[in-house]
């Protein structure tokens, strides 16, 4: 720049230091040995400029050189098609499907190796449902390349979100992990995009903007030219259909890996050995926690409690209570003493009786507590190491690794948990699983109950057993002859898709139909109720397209705003979208109520 109109000592001295290069003001502060203030007067009289400087994050480049780890004939089958999908280039689906412990995660990762040494500028983007879950692959994908990949979810801090961001813009950051928003990064080239555990019902953004990550996954490799790989050991069955009439490839790995073998699996009938009153475990279950605690081992008390609707059934013959005219099934309301149906609105007062086979005082609402269930272990073993994992008391990934890490060492004895724990973990001394509450999932208000009911106890299930003691699974059950039940038992997927297939066509469900939904919610109830009266009124007519509703959410209160919503279905040929989007531009909220519309739903509370 210029010379300073007044040069002093200090001023010559940092013009000196500085010369011709470039420093960053306060450690040129430092060189000369004067304050800060003598520096910002020569910036204000524009003898020094300030400019910025954005230091650039350098991703390591995977080593290509370096071999995978050796597959079996099964996984090396998989690999090579992929590796044959991505040859072709161009948008391509596959459904990498195979039993837990059956070793996916080599074979996407050979299929990444295949995209990132075909082109020195591809990218590869890897999607896992749960934080927890990164870590694992992340170890993973270092091992196998050799070189860390950028992560990208809610937990990293903003520094490293941008130099992720600007890596993966300038094309040096090639391979990323990461949760559902990661599919929004600004991708120089994509060629391969892995979506892990692809039924997980947590690729689903459920607020604000609504999507599901998995869908949005297969859109974005269409619009990439992309391959999209979806690896899960208890696909959806959107995805097996599509898998099945030849929309997606479908590759399928039978072996499980080493010699671990998959764990025996029993019914226990709750109408033959049902707990004591007021407990829930059975005899059965409670004899075998014994032995397994006896033996050293560890016990899994799993409890099904994803969206906690009370079912109501008879104890005496395991008739459920459902609305008429559907298959819906009925809800207590224990404040109210009703009996309600979440899909239609119906209510009822709770019957003394059996409505079925005439058993008095026999109807009971099922769903235990996490606590209680916890409290029972004690009381029944006291000398017995007990802890509690779910959703509600893990409040973080680091208590979460935390308890894994124990159960892993073997500090815990026996650990009741949710779905939290039934995902990805290998607890090499657990050997009995036991489901609480098989039953609870199975339709409660919920489509997809009883496909998430088989994944969540396949997966459960899946924990026990290890490579010299095979473990065994037991569920609780009032309804042993039900589909899913009888396919959990037999351990035949097969079976339980293609029945749970057939029931969803006959009912016009997704994969065959399509759903939305409609949630109001408002501080009064009246206004609500009106409102809702009016949407329902508005609904435009049009040919394959139902509704029902308006209900009371099964959730009806939440954070001091009631809720109301409606169901729609409709048939394929439907332009649901466009439908609700009519519908919607019929009416207008007042001021205090919210309207949100989600297609697709995945949740019904």
């Amino acid at each position: 720049g210029q010379a300073p109109a007044r040069p002093t000592a200090a001023r010559t001295k940092v013009l000196e230091t500085l010369g011709a290069g470039r420093m960053a003001p306060a450690d040129l502060a430092r060189a000369a040995e004067v304050s800060s203030g003598v520096i910002k007067g020569l910036v204000d009289e524009g003898v020094l400029a300030l400019e910025l400087v954005m230091p650039q994050a350098r991703f390591e480049a995977p080593d290509l050189e370096k071999p995978g780890n050796p597959l079996n004939p099964s996984q090396a089958a998989a690999a090579d098609a992929l590796k044959g999908m991505l040859a072709e280039g161009g948008f391509n689906v596959a459904l990498l499907d195979g039993v837990t412990g059956s070793g996916k995660t080599e074979v996407y990762l050979e299929a990444a190796h295949a995209a990132l040494a075909a082109d020195p500028e591809a990218q590869v983007l890897i999607l896992l449902p749960e934080i927890a879950l990164t870590q694992a692959v992340i170890g993973r994908v270092a091992a196998r390349f050799g070189a860390a990949p950028g992560e990208w979810h809610s937990d990293i801090a903003p520094p490293q979100r941008r130099a992720v961001w600007e890596g993966v813009a300038r094309g040096d950051c090639r391979i990323v992990v990461g949760a559902r928003s990661a599919l929004f990064l600004p991708f120089r080239k994509l060629a391969l995009i892995v979506v892990d555990e692809e039924h997980d019902g947590s690729f689903k953004q459920e607020e604000g903007f609504i999507y599901q990550a998995r869908d949005l996954a297969v859109a974005r490799g269409k619009i990439e030219g992309a391959g999209v790989v979806l690896a899960s050991a208890t696909p959806s069955l959107e995805s097996l259909r599509n898998a099945e009439t030849g929309r997606y490839r479908w590759l399928r790995l039978t072996a499980r890996h080493g010699t671990a073998r998959l764990p025996d699996i029993s019914l226990i009938d709750l109408r033959e050995t049902p707990p004591e009153k007021e407990h829930w475990l059975s005899p059965p279950l409670v004899e075998a926690m014994g032995q397994t605690l006896a033996a050293g081992e560890q016990t899994l008390l799993f409890l099904n409690r994803r969206g906690y609707a009370p079912l109501v059934l008879c104890k005496a013959c395991g008739e459920r209570l459902t609305a008429p005219d559907t298959d819906s099934w009925l809800v207590e309301h224990r404040y109210s003493g009703r009996l309600v149906c979440h899909l239609t609105g119906f209510s009822m007062k709770k019957p003394e009786a059996c409505p079925h086979c005439g058993a008095k005082d026999s109807l009971v609402s099922i769903g235990p507590g996490v606590e209680r269930v916890e409290e029972e272990a004690r009381a029944l073993f006291p000398e017995a190491r007990v802890a509690v994992f779910s959703s509600d008391t893990m409040w973080d990934a680091r208590e979460a690794k935390r308890l894994v890490e124990a159960m892993e060492a073997g500090e815990i004895d026996i650990l009741v948990a949710t779905q939290a724990a039934a995902k990805g973990h290998n607890f090499p001394n657990l050997t009995l699983v036991g489901v609480v509450d098989a039953d609870l999932g199975l339709r409660g208000g919920d489509l997809r109950a009883a496909e998430r009911t088989y994944q969540l106890l396949a997966q459960a299930t899946g924990r026990a057993g290890r490579k010299d003691r095979p473990g065994r699974a037991l569920l609780q059950t009032y309804a042993p002859d039900h589909a899913v039940m009888q396919a959990l038992k037999a351990q035949d997927r097969d079976a339980f898709t293609e029945a749970e297939l057939n029931e969803r066509e006959l009912a016009g469900l997704p994969p065959f139909g399509r759903l939305a939904a409609v949630v109001l919610s408002g501080p009064d109830p009246a206004a609500l109720e009106a409102f809702a009266r009016t949407m329902a009124e508005a609904a435009p007519n049009t040919e394959g397209v139902k509704i029902y509703g308006p209900a009371d959410a099964p959730l009806s209160l939440v954070r001091g705003r009631r809720r109301k919503r409606f169901l729609v279905q409709a048939t394929r040929s439907v332009d649901l979208s466009a439908y609700m989007a009519a519908w919607r531009a019929r009416v207008r909220p007042p001021g205090a109520i919210r309207l949100a519309i989600d297609i697709d739903p995945y949740s019904f509370l």
